[in-house]
């Protein structure tokens, strides 16, 4: 009797570099098994490395009385509400609209969200066992919620409610872990599926690396070049000012050329005009934007820098898992951040990683020089730790 088709549940229904990333990774450890990619809603994204992704209610309604084995794919998946994963399932125009609208009135929200997606719960990318009719394995890869804490009770009630049944919880970050632990729910620590990107995907990167946009860039800056992402939250005409004095202080004193890349084009992710802001009135700065959206081009982009530096957490994971030191931005160095829940259990080095736009080059200098052995030694057993979660919870025989 064959295997019954695993259903793989993840925000790789939009444009996200760590969310189409994640689904990929799952999808390679998962290889010898018929796999549905499922998101909230119906979408293509093939031609960004993704794919084709069925929406998980339609999905539910089909499955009928077959055994339901789901693994959500990862990310920080338990604070993200229904409401905001609709609007960033939208167009830009159709999601100002869409906020405009309904963005102070919690129960309009809710009551849109629910309608435009079909699903009928508060918190977007968990499963309820309740949508099938014989769930059987739930699993959930490389989860974080660091700010689960603030959210309103009933979302906390229903992410507890869902997580108390899971078949096996791996949890990214020590900050979810303990949120969890609290509320009676133990996990699995282990780091983000991500950090085993170059061994499970190194091949597929490879390619990538050595044609197109990836080594037009490469070679335009023979020197080396630091890979730079901020999303739209950082546009701000002060923030830009500083965060083109930063990079022009790092191109001084490393000489590297800067490219600008965008993590996600998805709504509240990145804005190509924060780029061209910035180019425009930093004329000095030596650096290009790369314009590819393409999952392994990214990655290719990612593994072929000298360093990386911007706000995706999945930007940091991948370039360090592909031996490129790296540091996140973030607006404020001093929250509790999920940059600073991955750094806090799995960073290394004692310098700082999670930098306000003031410290760029300070925490970009710092780090280039440990780029060492003992740097290569710990992301490779990031890699192992996640491959080991990935085993441990690797889904029975049917």
């Amino acid at each position: 009797m064959s295997d019954p088709p695993v259903i793989l549940f993840g925000a790789f229904d939009r444009h996200n570099f760590g969310d189409l990333l994640l689904g990929e990774i799952a999808a390679s450890v998962l290889q010898d098994r018929p796999l549905v990619f499922a998101g909230l809603a119906e979408r293509d994204l093939t031609a960004f490395g993704g794919r084709k992704v069925r929406a998980i209610a339609e999905v539910a309604r089909e499955w009928g009385e077959q055994p339901a084995d789901v693994v959500h794919t990862g990310g920080e998946i338990l604070t993200c509400s229904l409401y905001e994963a609709a609007v960033m399932l939208l167009p830009p125009q159709a999601a100002g609209k869409a906020i405009a609208g309904h963005d102070r009135d919690p129960a309009a929200r809710r009551a849109w969200s629910e309608e435009l997606l079909g699903l009928r719960q508060q918190v977007a990318y968990l499963v309820p066992r309740s949508l099938f009719r014989r769930p059987r394995n739930f699993r959930y890869c490389g989860i974080g919620g660091v700010e689960l804490a603030t959210l309103p009770v009933p979302m906390r009630r229903e992410v507890f409610a869902n997580l108390r049944h899971a078949s096996h919880l791996w949890v990214r970050d020590r900050v979810t872990q303990v949120l969890l632990e609290q509320a009676g729910i133990p996990g699995v620590l282990a780091p983000d599926p991500a950090a085993a990107t170059a061994r499970l995907c190194g091949s597929r990167i490879a390619g990538h690396r050595v044609d197109g946009e990836p080594a037009a860039v490469a070679a335009r800056f023979p020197r080396g070049y630091l890979a730079v992402q901020f999303s739209a939250e950082f546009g701000d005409d002060a923030t830009l000012r500083e965060i083109a004095r930063q990079l022009l202080k790092v191109q001084r004193e490393t000489r590297l050329g800067i490219v600008l890349f965008r993590a996600g084009a998805a709504p509240w992710h990145d804005d190509p005009d924060a780029y061209r802001r910035l180019l425009a009135a930093t004329p000095a700065l030596a650096a290009v934007v790369f314009a590819s959206l393409e999952l392994w081009d990214i990655c290719a982009l990612l593994a072929n820098a000298t360093a990386y530096c911007g706000s995706s957490l999945h930007g940091r994971i991948v370039a360090e898992a592909c031996g490129r030191p790296a540091v996140n931005l973030v607006r404020d160095a001093g929250r509790m951040t999920k940059q600073a829940a991955h750094a806090l259990g799995w960073g290394y080095g004692s310098r700082p990683t999670v930098l306000a736009p003031a410290d760029l080059a300070m925490g970009v200098t710092g780090v280039l020089r440990q780029k060492t052995a003992a740097f290569d030694a710990h992301v490779d057993n990031l890699a192992t730790l996640a491959l080991a979660a990935f085993a441990a919870g690797s889904l029975p025989e049917s």
